[in-house]
């Protein structure tokens, strides 16, 4: 073949290639508007600063809050190294001149300046280190590049970037007229068109590397689980923040309820008190294993709850104001029970409750114990008696009695005298199930002010409260004042987009100090993303994330956790029903083999001759 024929293919190879799609075209912006602060990719804009001047003295994991924030950022670092020969004889010159400078104002009789013999020795020290390898020589560029939906999102970004890295005394410009130099240093292709540099050591550029990770060890609290990043204990004491309440989010099957039940075994360890609301009876095999109390709620249970108790020896509370906060209660109650009320028959309704207490003694000024408390039926004897109190009595019938009398018209008798109470409402119609947990939560509240103790109370499916206004409102304003009766409060749900829906639910959020996020759906994981402010690496985390995997948060802190029980604890708190379905026949074999032993012959006595 010719040189004319060679050439002519290529020509031709050429001319095919620039028809083929590449890859680049794929990821290449429709356009591309190049202005001298920012650069416009169609509709998305970007913009560079880069760093200039560094503090004498730099920390380790300075450059965190900026990896941290909830921004997309691109960081490119270049790293040049520098001959150490001649970064001594520079520094050489430099300590001669400081030396001299020094004697000088020594002679004049001027006094010391306390920097000029800093530096003095900080260059000694140097000196040694580059001398005996300890410490090396670089020049080191560190380039930031900011993206934003709108002009304006972008300037406040960077403002918030320039404070953050301000308040570590470290300048920066922005990319003025080399806003594409500056894009194009922070693309991975490791090309440095700015060249901006700074001349530093080793120690201070390896504290800028983003190689770091959360850690929440702690020498007090419970083992949550293991930090994916670095294999660290995630150990933490959830009193010891400024509130103990905590959130659980997670979709169905994706390890809430066991990561919440390995919480409790390990917090009944500790010796806290746990009070449980179990709408699955998820509990019940936990319960049986360490001896706890478990109060099965349904319509023809023997358990009862009386809407009507009021907490024993509160002392930060006149009666007055007991007898008020449990109008209020039970009034929500009812509002559950029959639905909305018009302003009449709520002042009706008001009235009715305060001659209720009244008609058993319980005034005001007065004294009371836990005999003495009205049911359901004497409401219902006020309400009759009252002109206008006929149309709310026809509605609460069928709960004194109608077909659900059994649930709120008797006395309590149940006894939570144990460190383990689990309540649970599986038994229960869908219907009932808001009005029973707001009972039973507002009983264990009684419980709560009646005795000072470290406890902790778990909503599971905390979103069937969140239906309805008054429930929420009451869940809010437990999680508010739950802190100063030494208790904290968790709250469970799956149904993320109901629970955050409500402004009650998102209020609770704000008041727990700890959040569990585990697993979540798709059509949740937005609103999760936005309300915990995560990253988008945080978001494929919890979209892609195995059973009991997440990120765990603690105040301001957060990581990505994995919860691992030992194996004894696997067996008292599994959910699986395989792994069920093996310990119920694991105990039938042994309550069997036990059987076979009572009832085999003993021996005769010659036997033991």
């Amino acid at each position: 073949m010719t040189g004319a024929e060679q050439k002519r293919l290529l020509e031709e190879e050429k001319v095919f290639r620039q028809g083929m799609l590449r890859f680049k075209d794929l990821i290449a912006p429709a356009v591309l508007k190049i202005t001298p602060s920012f650069i416009d990719l169609g509709g998305v804009y970007a913009r560079t600063i880069f760093v200039t001047s560094y503090p004498a003295y730099i920390t380790v994991g300075w450059f965190e809050p900026v990896l941290n924030a909830a921004a997309v950022l691109d960081i490119s670092m270049y790293v040049y190294p520098v001959p150490t020969s001649g970064v001594l004889k520079q520094l050489k010159t430099k300590i001669g001149q400081l030396e001299a400078e020094v004697q000088a104002n020594a002679e004049k009789g001027m006094v010391r300046d306390p920097q000029t013999e800093m530096g003095m020795r900080t260059i000694d020290q140097l000196r040694d280190d580059l001398t005996s390898g300890v410490e090396h020589f670089f020049q080191f560029a560190l380039y930031v590049t900011m993206y934003a939906e709108s002009e304006d999102k972008l300037n406040k970004l960077t403002q918030n970037i320039e404070q953050l890295l301000g308040s570590k005394s470290i300048a920066t410009r922005r990319s003025f007229y080399q806003s594409e130099q500056g894009f194009t240093s922070t693309l991975p292709m490791g090309l440095d068109k700015l060249l901006v540099v700074s001349n530093l050591n080793s120690s201070p550029i390896a504290s800028s590397f983003p190689f770091m990770s959360s850690d929440l060890t702690s020498d007090q609290g419970i083992l949550y689980g293991v930090n994916r990043h670095n294999n660290s204990l995630i150990i933490f004491d959830r009193f010891s923040l400024q509130n103990a309440n905590m959130v659980v989010f997670a979709t169905s099957g994706a390890g809430k309820s066991y990561a919440v039940k390995l919480e409790v075994l390990r917090q009944l360890m500790l010796g806290v008190d746990v009070m449980i609301v179990d709408p699955e009876k998820e509990y019940l095999h936990l319960c049986e294993a360490v001896g706890g109390t478990y109060v099965n709620v349904f319509l023809g249970s023997e358990a009862k709850i009386n809407p009507f108790d009021l907490p024993q020896n509160v002392h930060d509370m006149s009666t007055a104001d007991i007898i008020r906060s449990a109008v209020i209660q039970v009034k929500g109650l009812i509002k559950i029970m029959i639905g909305a009320l018009n302003p009449t028959d709520d002042s009706l309704l008001d009235r009715a409750l305060l001659e209720t207490y009244a008609k058993k003694d319980i005034t005001p000024g007065s004294e009371y114990n836990k005999d003495q408390m009205p049911i359901m039926s004497d409401l219902a004897e006020v309400l009759g008696g009252m002109e206008g109190g006929n149309s709310i009595l026809e509605k609460l019938q069928k709960y004194t009695v109608g077909t659900f009398s059994g649930l709120l018209n008797n006395p309590t008798n149940v006894d939570v005298n144990n460190q383990l109470v689990v309540f649970s409402v599986r038994d229960l119609e869908d219907e009932l199930r808001p009005l029973a947990i707001y009972n039973i939560v507002t009983y264990v509240w009684n419980i709560v002010r009646s005795q000072l103790k470290k406890r902790l109370l778990i909503i599971d499916e905390a979103w069937w409260l969140m239906q309805q206004e008054d429930s929420a409102k009451f869940i809010f304003a437990m999680v508010k004042r739950c802190r100063k009766y030494y208790l904290g409060i968790t709250t469970i749900t799956q149904d993320v987009n109901d629970f955050l829906g409500s402004p009650y639910g998102r209020a609770i959020v704000t008041n727990s100090a700890l959040q569990l996020l585990l697993k979540q759906a798709p059509a949740a994981v937005d609103t999760i993303t936005t309300t915990f402010l995560l990253t988008e690496g945080e978001k494929y985390l919890l979209l892609e994330g195995a059973v009991g995997e997440g990120i765990f948060f603690a105040g301001n802190h957060h990581v990505a956790i994995k919860i691992v029980p030992s194996y004894t604890e696997d067996q008292i708190i599994t959910t699986d029903p395989r792994q069920l379905l093996e310990l119920e026949q694991a105990k039938k074999d042994f309550a069997q083999k036990n059987a076979q032993q009572t009832t085999q012959t003993p021996p005769p006595l010659s036997n033991y001759k």
